[in-house]
Order: structure tokens, then C-alpha cells, then sequence
């Protein structure tokens, strides 16, 4: 029993693992017969003969990224590198080409991408590398789809993800930027005192201009009542001297009442002269008759009223 199975179950087991085979799905398998090529097999369960067939490889569908850091310098002279991936698949209908015609297609690809960025990055200043990094792409996308369609290799898309120049020349341009933006801010700054030193002297010549106004007003109104008290003076028969030395008397006791409100405070008046004390007491006697004049003459007018 046991020489039964080894001669006829176990070779019957070899036989029937190497008759059938799995593909997985987004997979291409590439069988040979004798060595030459035989046929593509796709996903699923494939057969072969044992010993004549063999699997020469297997080769994914799917899509691929390969990421190519290149360094290079730019037109103002600075060194810098890029980053570029390369999104890629194998053509379905073209496994054979992308089998046996690329035995190394990273290394292809990597070639294409050193050569499309080192002719397009020199022609560019840094400032324009950072700007047109899509152009670049573009360019590279361009360059690999035609060279790699013909070994059966499709470039979806082509990315150029990071951009990295020297470290003293990222440290300038961070100082630059800073620099530019303290100067902005500087210009605001100025701004903002200048507006406000102009609104500043706008309320000032508007505060002096109401102050003038209401000064004008003021003297306007004192004007107009000393006018009117002559007035009222002429009328009962007080002449303008004497008229004019009752309002100086009566303005002065105005004064007078006006500092005594005030606590700590102290009055002086010294006559230039003793003919001008005299003078100026003659003037205060005067004024005093004519106020007893005026209240006279205002009593017989109330009086003939009542009459």
C-alpha cells in the first residue's frame, strides 16, 4: 500500500500542481515553451504542460510610482534639488514589449527624468523653478511617453513634489522675506502715525477755530451790550462820559466779586499817579451819581406808568 502511494499518488499530486496555476488580478504572466515565448495568460486559473511550459514571469497592471531625486543648478547659479514622481502602468495589450524589450525600466525611466530636468531647471532662475514647477512636470510627462510607449509603458502623470535648494540659500531667502515684510510693516506703522498726526492737527484747527468763533461771538455780544446800556444812558440824559465811566465802575465790581469766589487769591491796584487816584475817584463818584440818576428817572417813569 505505501509503495502504491509513493508511485502513483505522489507523482499524480506533482503532475496536477504543475498542470494548473493561479494569475492574480491586475497580473499578467508571460509563459514560454522550450525557452521562446508562448503566450500571455491573464488572471484566473491557467493551465500549462509540466516540464514543456514554464511561467517566465509575471508582470503587474497596476499603476507604479517611481520617486527620481535629481540635483542640478539654475540659471543664477544655484544648486537645488528636485523631487520628481513618476505615476506609470504596464499596457495591457503590450506585456510582451514592457517583458522582453526593458529588462530594467526604473533605470529607464530615472534616465529620461535626469535628462528632461537637467536641460529645463538651468534655463530658470530659483524664484521661476518654485513658479513653473508644473511646466517642468509637464515637460518630463511629454519627454517619457514617448520614449516609454514603445517598450509597452504608459506615464499617467508626472509630479514634481518637493523642491529643495541649498540650506544657506533657504536661510537668505528667509531673511529676504522677512526683511520685505518688516518693511511692510514699517510702511504701515508710518502710515498709521502720519494719519493720525494729520486727524490730530485737524481737531486742533478745529477746536482753535470753535475757540476763535466763540472768542468772536463773545466780544460780539459784550460789544452789542455795551452799545445798548449807552443806549438806555442817553435816554435819561447821561452823556456818553459819563455813561462810559458806569460801565467801567460796574465792570470793575464785577471783577471784584468774581475774585473774591476764588480762595488764595490776592488783588493789588496801585494808581500811576496821585492825580490819577484822584482822577479815578472823581470817576467812581461820578459813576456813582449817575447810577442814583438812572434809578431816579427809572422810579418817575413807573410812576407816570401808574398814572
Amino acid at each position: 500500500m505505501n509503495l502504491f502511494i509513493y508511485l502513483w499518488v505522489f507523482p499524480a499530486l506533482l503532475l496536477l500542481f504543475g498542470v494548473f496555476f493561479i494569475i492574480k488580478q491586475q497580473t499578467a504572466g508571460v509563459i514560454e515553451r522550450f525557452g521562446k515565448f508562448h503566450s500571455i495568460r491573464q488572471s484566473g486559473l491557467q493551465l500549462k504542460i509540466p516540464v514543456i511550459d514554464r511561467i517566465a514571469g509575471k508582470l503587474s497592471l497596476k499603476i507604479q510610482q517611481l520617486d527620481v531625486i535629481i540635483e542640478t543648478k539654475t540659471k543664477d547659479d544655484v544648486f537645488v534639488k528636485l523631487k520628481v514622481s513618476v505615476q506609470y502602468k504596464v499596457i495591457k495589450e503590450k506585456v510582451y514589449d514592457a517583458f522582453y524589450k526593458l529588462d530594467f525600466p526604473h533605470e529607464q525611466i530615472t534616465s529620461y527624468v535626469f535628462d528632461v530636468v537637467r536641460a529645463e531647471v538651468p534655463k530658470m532662475i530659483l524664484d521661476d523653478v518654485f513658479l513653473k514647477k508644473d511646466d517642468i512636470a509637464i515637460a518630463v510627462k511629454s519627454e517619457l511617453n514617448v520614449a516609454m510607449m514603445e517598450y509597452g509603458y504608459d506615464i499617467i502623470k508626472t509630479l514634481v513634489t518637493d523642491i529643495d535648494p541649498d540650506a544657506q540659500v533657504k536661510e537668505a531667502m528667509n531673511r529676504i522675506n522677512a526683511s520685505e515684510r518688516e518693511k511692510v510693516a514699517a510702511q504701515f506703522e508710518g502710515d498709521a502715525a502720519r494719519i493720525l498726526i494729520v486727524e490730530k492737527a485737524k481737531a486742533e484747527a478745529e477746536s482753535k477755530r470753535l475757540q476763535g468763533q466763540g472768542i468772536a461771538d463773545q466780544r460780539r455780544e459784550i460789544a452789542r451790550g455795551l452799545e445798548e446800556s449807552v443806549s438806555v444812558l442817553n435816554k435819561v440824559d447821561i452823556n456818553s462820559q459819563e455813561a462810559s465811566a458806569l460801565i467801567v465802575v460796574t465792570q470793575h465790581y464785577d471783577t471784584l466779586q468774581s475774585i473774591g469766589q476764588e480762595t488764595n487769591s490776592n488783588l493789588i491796584l496801585l494808581p500811576n499817579s496821585p492825580q490819577a487816584g484822584s482822577e479815578m475817584l472823581n470817576n467812581m463818584v461820578a459813576s456813582f451819581t449817575a447810577s442814583n440818576q438812572i434809578g431816579e428817572a427809572m422810579k418817575k417813569a413807573a410812576n407816570k406808568k401808574k398814572e
